[in-house]
């Protein structure tokens, strides 16, 4: 068996490390983001996070290690902006921010769907903390992401793309009550839906082709 790569290992385990500090801080009642907006020190919650995560996954703590030397510096890097600042990401190829209650894995069901908000990068963040921060107060449906500033193969433009995600693509009231919120954010152009069974599929635009489900 060959030895996995170091580095393709520090990519997984940092995005591990990333959900499991989001995770942990939410249990003791606090949020990532507003932490690094408002520069509160939350070294100690850090360390102990960091701590549990290397006892669980010591080969992804140890490629982490290899990358960063030591845990201040990705400390210091998520303080920075990593992680919750898009055009400061550069260790994810997404952020993403769950709403209230909401199953991390609800976005994967084939009944979820996602509104597609298209952005140059010198608006992105902006763009992105209005949203975030209406699904953290319960304003639009089970989940949003964001694109960020790492390179992704996969990207067919510069534009960053922001994913607003609904339980069910079949209940119209509720994806256009979430597109009119989104309208309240200040997002008045149009837009599209794109449900995720075109998405599994791999179905995607191309000149001739609709996939998107609504547009509004």
């Amino acid at each position: 068996m060959t030895d996995a790569d170091p580095e393709a290992l520090a990519d997984v385990g940092y995005g591990i490390f990333e959900h499991l500090l989001n995770k942990g801080l939410r249990e003791q009642g606090k949020q990532l983001f507003a932490l690094v907006e408002q520069g509160v020190d939350f070294r100690k919650e850090f360390d102990g996070i960091f701590s549990r995560f290397a006892g669980e996954y010591p080969q992804l703590a140890g490629a982490l290690a290899l990358r960063f030397a030591e845990t201040g510096t990705i400390y210091d890097m998520i303080k920075g902006g990593e992680g919750v600042v898009p055009t400061k990401t550069t260790q994810m190829y997404w952020i993403v921010q769950d709403a209230p209650d909401s199953r991390p894995e609800a976005i994967e069901d084939e009944d979820a769907g996602k509104w597609l908000i298209f952005q140059e990068p010198d608006q992105v963040d902006a763009a992105w903390k209005r949203v975030r921060d209406a699904a953290v107060a319960g304003e639009l449906g089970i989940s949003t992401k964001v694109s960020t500033a790492k390179p992704n193969p996969d990207s067919r433009d510069t534009r960053k793309v922001i994913y607003v995600y609904t339980k069910d693509w079949a209940d119209e009231a509720d994806v256009m009550r979430v597109r009119q919120n989104l309208r309240d954010l200040g997002f008045v152009d149009r837009i599209g839906y794109k449900r995720n069974i075109e998405t599994f599929a791999g179905e995607y635009a191309k000149k001739g082709k609709r996939v998107t489900y609504y547009s509004s």
